[in-house]
C-alpha cells in the first residue's frame, strides 16, 4: 500500500487498527495473532513474481472449525471499511478541484460547445427539454444488511470530521467499529418488497435529498458563470423512479398489496421530509417585508413569510397524517391534502419572489431555493413508481376471459387475431370483465395490480414495463387491461427487448405498433423502448449482446424518426459488465448517434446505489457526470461506425456468439462443472433480496436468473460472463488479417473502446490460480479438464486486450484502480480458499457454523470486489 495516496493510506490503516484492537478484546491475543498471521502470509503470497499461496493454505488448513468464521469477518469487515476510506477520498479529491474545470466537468464541457457554435440558449434549452430517469431497482445485489449499511455511512461522516480536526470523532469511529464487529452481517430472514422500497427511500432521505439541490445548484452556477444562462428553478434534468415494490416479473412476493402500500409509503416519505424543511425555513424567514402579492395573500400580518408557510405546513401534516391512516386500513376521503406539485410549490414561489423584489435575494437563494429544486426533482412522492411483469401473466388473462366466454384459446389465436380483439375491446364502451366470472388466482393479481395503478396518482407512476414482450398485442394487453381498470390518463407502456432474438425483432415490433392508429395516438408523440442488458448477456455472450443493443438502439432510432415520435431508449444496465455495467457516462457517450436525444432512463442497481449515490458529494459527482454525458450525446453525437468496423463487428459478434453458446448450451460438462465449481447452489441461502434467485426452481442454467449467474463467476474470479465467446472472437481478428482495422476501431469507436474498456477491468479482477484452487477442492478429474480449458482461454484473452489497447499489462492507463485491485487481494485471497474449504466441507458433512461462515465469505469477496451482479 505504500504507492496508495498518503491520506487514504493512513484512513485505511487507522481503521484497520480499531478493528484489530476490537477483535483483540473480543476474541483475545491468541486468534488476533492468528489472524494477522493469515494477513501476513497473504501478503506474502502476492509479492512473489508467482502468486505462491502454500504457507498461507497450510495455516488456514489449520484453523478449527470454531476459528473460521470470526477470521472470514475479520477479513469482510476490513475490506468493507477499506471501501468507506476510498469512497471518502474520492470525494476528498474531487473537493480538492472542486473550483478548476476538470476535463470531465461541467463546464469545461460548456466551453467545448460554445466552441463547437452552440448558443448559450441553445445549451440552457437543451436542459430544460431534458429528462433523465434514474430508475432504481431492488435487485437483490447488497449483501450488506441495513443496519450496517447506516453505520458505515456514520464511519464516513467521522472520517470527514477527522479531516476537519474533530478529534471527538475518533472516540465515535472506534464505537461504530466495534458495534459492526458485534452486529451479524448477514440478514436471518429475506428482506421483504417493502423493506427493499424502505431502503431506497433511506438513500433518498440521507444522500440524494442533500445531493440533489447542491448538484442543481451547481449546474446553475456553471451555467451562468460559463454561458451567463441560468437553470430554472422548476427544471431538474434528471429524476428519479424505481423498480422497489412495483417489479412484480419472476417474484411472488411483490403483490398488488405491496405496491400500494409502497406507493402510499413514498407519499409519506416526501411529506415527512418535505415538513422537516419546512419547519427549518419558517424559522429563519422572521423577516417583516413582502412584496405587494404576498400582502394581499396573508394581510398585514408581522411575519408575512412565517404566515404562509405555516399554510403549507399544515397541509402537508394533513397529507402525512392522510397517508398514514391509508396504511393503516382506514379510507376516509381525502381532504386538505396535497396532491399535485404545484399546489406546494406556488405558495414557495411567491415567498421567492417577494424576497427577490424586496432585495433579499441572498436569502431566497438558500434554503427557500433548496426546497424549490427538491420538488423539481422528486415532487410529492419521491420517485416514480415503475410496474413490471411478464407478458405470459397477461396472456393469461385473455385466455381465461377467452375460455369463459366461449371464444376459443387467446393464446391459439393469431397475432392479428389478437390485435383486433384487443383494439375492438379498447374501443369499446361496455366492460370486458363480467360479473360472474371467477379467475385463477394468478390472473386476480394481474388484475388487482391494474386496478392499484389505476387509482393511483399520475404523478406517482413511472412507466408499465413489459418483460418478454416481443408482439404488439403484449402492448395493446396491457393498456387495455389499465383502461378497464379506469386509469385517467396514457401510461406509458414499454416493451422490454431482452434475449438477442429479442433484440434483432424489436424494430418490427414497434414498428407493427406504431402502425396502428389507435396506439400511435395514445403515445402522445414518445415511445419508450427498454434495453434489456443481463438477459441478453447471458442468452449470447457479452460480445454479440452488446453488438445486439447496439444495433436494436439504431435500429429503433431511424425508425421512431420515421414515424415522427420521439423515441425515449430504457436501459436496464446492472452493476457488473456481464449486466451492462462500467461507468455510466462512458457508456452514455457510447450510444448510436440520435439515441440518446434529450432524453434517457437507466436502472441503478443493488451495491451501486449505495457506491454511487450513497454519500452527497459522490451523488453529486455522479449526477454531474450523467448529465454532462447525456447533454453531450444530445448535443454532439459520435459518428456511427464505419462500414468497415461493422462488417468486422458483426463476423466478431457472430464466431463470439457460437463459441459462447458451444460452451454453456451444447458442452454436456458445462452446467455439472459450473454446479461443481462455484457456490451457485449455495447462493440461494444467501438472504440477498425478496426475489427468488431462479425464475423456476426445478429448472437448469437457463432458468437462472442473470445475477446469481455473474455472482457465482466472479465468487472464484473466473468473470465468464464477460469474456467467454469474445476470446474466440477477438482472437481470430487479431490474429488474421484485420489485427490493424481492430486496433482502429479501438482508437475511433467509442462503442468498441468502451466494451473493450469495460472488458478490461473485468479481466484485471479475475485470477486464474484462484479458479484453480476451486477446482483442485471442489471439481471432479473428469470436469477439471473444462476447467483448464476455461482459464487458458482467460489468460489468452488478457493477452488479446493487451495487444489491441498496446500496451505491457491490464490498466496500464488507470493506476488508480489497477492499485485499488492489487491492494485488496491479499484481503480476498484467504476468503476464497476459506470459501472453498468450507464448501468441501459442507458438501459432504452440512454444519450450520460452515454455512454461517461461507455466508460471511461470499459477503466479503462481494465487498472485495465491488460489485456482485
Amino acid at each position: 500500500m505504500t504507492d496508495l495516496h498518503e491520506a487514504l493510506r493512513d484512513d485505511v490503516r487507522m481503521l484497520g487498527t480499531s478493528l484489530g484492537e476490537t477483535i483483540k478484546a473480543h476474541l483475545g491475543e491468541a486468534l488476533f495473532e492468528k489472524i494477522e498471521a493469515v494477513r501476513q502470509l497473504a501478503k506474502e503470497g502476492r509479492n512473489t513474481a508467482e502468486s505462491e499461496h502454500e504457507e498461507l493454505l497450510r495455516a488456514l488448513k489449520d484453523l478449527s472449525e470454531d476459528d473460521v468464521l470470526p477470521l472470514s469477518r475479520a477479513f469482510t469487515q476490513f475490506l468493507n471499511l477499506a471501501n468507506i476510506a476510498e469512497e471518502h477520498h474520492r470525494v476528498r479529491r474531487h473537493l480538492e478541484v472542486t473550483d478548476v474545470c476538470t476535463p470531465d466537468s461541467l463546464c469545461t464541457l460548456f466551453s467545448q460547445l460554445r466552441q463547437k457554435g452552440f448558443s448559450p440558449q441553445q445549451v440552457s434549452s437543451a436542459f430544460s427539454k431534458m429528462q433523465i430517469d434514474l430508475v432504481l431497482t431492488a435487485h437483490p445485489t447488497e449483501v450488506n444488511r441495513r443496519t450496517l449499511i447506516q453505520k458505515y455511512d456514520d464511519i464516513a461522516e467521522c472520517l470527514r470530521r477527522l479531516d476537519r480536526g474533530d478529534e471527538d470523532a475518533q472516540h465515535r469511529l472506534d464505537e461504530l467499529i466495534r458495534q459492526i464487529w458485534h452486529t451479524d452481517e448477514i440478514r436471518k430472514q429475506r428482506p421483504t418488497p417493502v423493506d427493499e422500497a424502505k431502503w431506497g427511500f433511506a438513500v433518498i432521505e440521507n444522500s440524494l435529498w442533500t445531493a440533489v439541490p447542491k448538484f442543481l445548484r451547481r449546474l446553475d452556477s456553471q451555467l451562468h458563470e460559463t454561458l451567463g444562462e441560468r437553470l430554472p428553478l422548476n427544471c431538474s434534468p434528471i429524476r428519479f423512479a424505481s423498480w422497489m415494490g412495483g417489479d412484480r416479473d419472476g417474484n411472488p412476493n411483490v403483490t398488488a398489496k405491496v405496491t400500494e402500500e409502497v406507493l402510499l409509503l413514498s407519499r409519506w416519505m416526501a411529506a415527512d421530509l418535505y415538513l422537516n424543511d419546512i419547519d427549518v425555513l419558517r424559522a429563519e424567514l422572521s423577516m417583516y417585508r413582502a412584496n405587494k402579492e404576498l400582502r394581499e395573500r396573508v394581510g398585514d400580518c408581522a411575519e408575512p413569510y412565517r404566515k404562509i408557510l405555516g399554510e403549507v405546513r399544515e397541509k402537508l401534516a394533513a397529507t402525512k397524517n392522510w397517508v398514514a391512516r391509508q396504511l393503516n386500513g382506514k379510507t376516509d376521503k381525502e381532504s386538505e391534502i396535497l396532491v399535485h406539485e404545484d399546489a406546494l410549490l406556488e405558495p414557495l414561489m411567491l415567498c421567492y419572489r417577494s424576497l427577490q423584489e424586496c432585495g433579499m435575494g441572498v436569502i431566497a437563494e438558500s434554503a427557500l431555493e433548496d426546497i424549490i429544486r427538491r420538488i423539481a426533482c422528486f415532487g410529492l412522492t419521491l420517485v416514480k413508481l415503475d410496474i413490471r411483469q411478464s407478458s405470459d401473466r397477461h396472456a393469461q388473462v385473455f385466455e381465461e376471459l377467452s375460455q369463459f366466454y366461449g371464444l376459443g384459446s387467446y393464446n391459439g389465436w393469431s397475432e392479428e387475431g389478437r390485435q383486433n380483439f384487443l383494439l375492438k375491446e379498447l374501443q369499446s364502451r361496455r366492460p370486458l370483465l363480467p360479473n360472474g366470472w371467477t379467475p385463477s388466482p394468478e390472473v386476480q393479481e394481474v388484475i388487482d395490480t391494474c386496478r392499484v395503478v389505476a387509482q393511483a396518482e399520475p404523478n406517482a407512476l413511472g412507466s408499465y414495463v413489459i418483460s418478454m414482450a416481443s408482439t404488439p398485442s403484449d402492448v395493446l394487453a396491457v393498456i387495455l387491461l389499465l383502461r378497464e381498470m379506469g386509469i385517467s390518463h396514457n401510461m406509458r407502456v414499454v416493451p422490454l427487448f431482452e434475449t438477442l432474438d429479442d433484440l434483432e425483432s424489436a424494430r418490427d415490433c414497434i414498428d407493427a405498433l406504431l402502425k396502428v392508429d389507435w396506439y400511435k395516438a395514445y403515445t402522445e408523440g414518445h415511445q419508450e423502448v427498454m434495453i434489456g442488458y443481463s438477459d441478453s448477456s447471458k442468452d449470447a455472450g457479452q460480445l454479440a449482446a452488446a453488438w445486439g443493443q447496439f444495433k436494436a438502439q439504431e435500429a429503433l432510432t431511424q425508425l421512431c424518426k420515421e414515424h415522427d415520435v420521439h423515441l425515449t431508449l430504457f436501459h436496464g444496465r446492472g452493476g457488473t459488465v456481464g449486466r451492462g455495467g462500467g461507468p455510466s457516462h462512458t457508456a452514455i457517450l457510447a450510444q448510436p448517434p440520435g439515441s440518446v436525444d434529450h432524453s434517457l432512463r437507466l436502472t441503478e442497481q443493488g451495491e451501486m446505489i449505495r457506491f454511487k449515490y450513497g454519500m452527497p458529494d459522490l451523488a453529486v459527482r455522479n449526477l454531474e457526470l450523467c448529465t454532462g454525458a447525456v447533454l453531450e450525446a444530445t448535443l454532439t453525437p459520435a459518428p456511427g461506425p464505419e462500414e468497415s468496423w461493422r462488417v468486422q463487428m458483426e463476423s466478431m459478434a457472430k464466431k463470439g456468439l457460437t463459441d459462447y453458446r458451444a460452451i454453456v448450451r451444447d458442452d454436456p460438462s458445462f452446467v455439472p462443472y459450473f454446479r461443481a465449481a462455484t457456490p451457485e447452489q449455495e447462493l440461494a441461502k444467501l438472504p440477498l433480496g425478496s426475489r427468488p434467485a431462479k425464475r423456476r426452481q426445478d429448472g437448469g442454467v437457463e432458468s437462472l436468473r442473470a445475477i446469481p449467474w455473474i455472482f457465482a463467476w466472479t465468487q472464484i474470479r473466473l468473470m465468464l460472463p464477460a469474456w467467454l465467446g469474445s476470446d474466440t472472437a477477438l482472437g481470430e481478428a487479431l490474429n488474421g488479417s484485420s489485427a490493424g482495422l481492430v486496433k482502429q476501431m479501438y482508437q475511433q469507436w467509442p462503442f468498441f473502446r468502451s466494451t473493450i474498456d469495460m472488458l478490461e477491468m473485468v479481466l484485471a479482477k479475475s485470477d486464474t490460480n484462484i479458479t484453480a484452487y476451486y477446482d483442485k477442492r471442489l471439481v471432479s478429474q473428469e470436469l477439471c479438464a473444462l476447467g483448464s480449458s476455461l482459464r487458458s482461454r482467460l489468460l489468452n484473452t488478457v493477452m488479446l486486450i493487451n495487444t489491441i489497447k498496446e500496451q505491457d499489462y491490464l490498466l496500464q492507463g488507470n493506476p488508480v484502480i489497477r492499485q485499488s485491485i492489487d491492494v485488496r487481494n491479499p484481503y480476498i485471497d484467504p476468503l476464497h480458499f476459506l470459501q472453498a474449504e468450507l464448501l468441501n466441507r459442507d458438501r459432504n458433512e452440512p454444519d450450520q457454523r460452515l454455512e454461517q461462515a461461507l455466508m460471511v465469505t461470499m459477503a466479503g469477496i462481494s465487498a472485495g470486489m465491488r460489485n456482485t451482479g
